[in-house]
Formats: C-alpha cells, sequence, structure tokens
C-alpha cells in the first residue's frame, strides 16, 4: 500500500513505514500527480482535497490531521466512495490553552473575575473554554444554536464583555456560520467587547470587525495565508497568531494516532504501533502569544513558513 503525507504531520513517517509505501511531501508538492499511486492520502488544512485532486488516482481514504474539514469536499468523496476522516477534539485543550493564554496576557485575575465571557459553540472546545472560564472566576454565558444550548447571539452580543468562537465553519444552511460575526453582531455588542476567532478563518467578517473598532485576538484568518495585514496592525488587534492555536504537542500525537487508527481499520490492518510521544521545545512561557503576535507583525508574508516550523508547546 501507498501513502502519501504531508511531511509536518509529526509522528506518521515512524508509525507507518513499517507497514507501508510512506512518501512525505511537502504541502505544495501534493498533486494529482504525486498522489496519482497511493490508496491513502493523509494532509493538513493546506492541502485542498477535491476533484482536481483526486480524479483519477487511487486513493480511497484520506484523513486530515485537524479538527476542520472544509479544506476536502466531501461531497466529492462520498460520490466516489472515497472514505475521508478528521480528528475532532483533538486539539481541543491547546486551543482552550490559548485562549486562556490571550485572557491572562490581557487581562489581570482582578479584571477577569467581573467579566463576562460568551462562548459560541459549545463542542470539544467550547466546553473546555467554560471550564476554564469558570475556573478564572468569570460570568460564563454559552450559545449553541444547533444543539438548542444557552442563548441567542444578540444576548451575547448585549451582554458579555468577551466573546470567543468556536464553531465550524460552514456556509449554508439554516445554521451558516459564514460571517458569523458581521456587522449586525458588532452594532449589538458592547463597546469594547473583545472579539476572539481562534476556530476557523470566515467567521468573522474581518471588514466588519475592523470598522468597528472591536479589539480582538486573532488566530485563524479569513484568507490565510494572505492575513489581513490592516487588521494585524491595527492596535485593536491586541493579539495576533498564524492559525497555532491547537499547535501542542500532545494535539499533534493525538491527531496522528486517530489517522493511523482509523486507516488500519479502513484496510483491515492489524493495530499500527505509535511512537512515543517527544518533548515539546516551543515557548510556553508567560508571554508567549505576545511574543508570537510581534513575530506575525515582523513578518506577515511569512505566514505559512511560520505555521510551519513552529515549535510546538
Amino acid at each position: 500500500m501507498r501513502i502519501v503525507l504531508d511531511r509536518h504531520i509529526p509522528y506518521l513517517i515512524e508509525a507507518l513505514t513499517p507497514v507501508a509505501d510512506v512518501v512525505a511531501l511537502e504541502p505544495e508538492a501534493i498533486s494529482a500527480d504525486t498522489i496519482q499511486d497511493a490508496e491513502t492520502l493523509i494532509v493538513r488544512t493546506r492541502t485542498r482535497v477535491n476533484r482536481a485532486l483526486l480524479e483519477g488516482t487511487n486513493v480511497q481514504f484520506v484523513a486530515t490531521a485537524t479538527i476542520g474539514y472544509d479544506h476536502i469536499d466531501t461531497a466529492y468523496c462520498e460520490e466516489k466512495g472515497i472514505e475521508w476522516i478528521s480528528c475532532p477534539g483533538c486539539n481541543a485543550q491547546a486551543v482552550c490553552d490559548y485562549v486562556e493564554a490571550a485572557l491572562t496576557e490581557l487581562y489581570t485575575p482582578e479584571h477577569l473575575h467581573r467579566m463576562h465571557i460568551g462562548i459560541v459553540g459549545v463542542g470539544h472546545v467550547g466546553s473546555l473554554v467554560a471550564k476554564m472560564a469558570e475556573r478564572l472566576g468569570m460570568t460564563v454565558s454559552l450559545s449553541d444554536a444547533p444543539k438548542g444550548i444557552g442563548e441567542s447571539l444578540d444576548e451575547i452580543a448585549q451582554n458579555c464583555d468577551i466573546i470567543t468562537f468556536h464553531t465550524p465553519l460552514t456556509q449554508g444552511g439554516k445554521y451558516a456560520t459564514y460571517h458569523l460575526c458581521n456587522t449586525t453582531f458588532l452594532q449589538h455588542c458592547r463597546p469594547n467587547a473583545l472579539i476572539i476567532n481562534a476556530a476557523r478563518g470566515g467567521i468573522v467578517d474581518e471588514q466588519a470587525l475592523l470598522s468597528s473598532g472591536h479589539p480582538c485576538v486573532i488566530d485563524c484568518w479569513e484568507k490565510e495565508p494572505q492575513l489581513n495585514q490592516t487588521l494585524l496592525r491595527n492596535p485593536q488587534t491586541r493579539l495576533a497568531s498564524f492559525h497555532i492555536a491547537g499547535y501542542s504537542l500532545q494535539g499533534k500525537y493525538n491527531a496522528s494516532h486517530v489517522c493511523v487508527e482509523a486507516l488500519a481499520k479502513h484496510f483491515g490492518l492489524p493495530p499500527i504501533a505509535m511512537p512515543t510521544i517527544g518533548q515539546a521545545t516551543g515557548d510556553s512561557q508567560s508571554g508567549w502569544l505576545g511574543r508570537v503576535t510581534e513575530s506575525l507583525r515582523q513578518h506577515p508574508d511569512e505566514f505559512e513558513q511560520l505555521r510551519t516550523y513552529y515549535q510546538l508547546r
């Protein structure tokens, strides 16, 4: 069996080489030609998995080592009988830790005790963020319309000092989340309410956010890797990063493990051993998100390079 994978997904080469012919490529080298003879494709969000990539190949199983899967044309995969999987919840704790880092860099414990946080999207990440915020002494409101949980978006806007989004990105249907945070929503918010997007680019209408003047923390950008540099450099953007909220060593290990288990199940293989998890080498000291922000502001055109070579915390 031949497996083509993004070489920057940790642990996969070591786990899969004993059981398959593994071809590890830079994400920009993954193409219809390079995956022609592969039965399995394992990617990150940088790779668009669609008809243009898959048509005429032997791929029958696709895994993305990420929570989100809007980079996969799932309808096409299902039409062609190609099984696909994502890794929901794999890095939920890392995203929660990112939100906590932002809160504790921006506010003192005394301030947080007096603040009201609204959490939009109460899945794996949102649930952890709610527990974290309660631990910090904050008042917590939840909103998840598809699940019928909590308050309306209007109530969140009107009542909360901080609003953090943890939904998937969906373009259509009753509960579409594209530009969920838009001009109308922002007009209903408290004047200085902090907006956090550590979910998916496109959930927040960045132009509307810029026009509103609301302070913000942005990890996921609408047109990555061509990020909105005006928003990045505006003082209203208190903290910013290059889509690495979920980039912890444990989160990456979890995602790789899910991919390996799903692959073994799909092809009827015996359990595949994972290598031992390593030691995190990234910056996790107090103030690390501020240092990431400064790095991005200094090198805004190197978004993908910064992301690819980010040292896992």
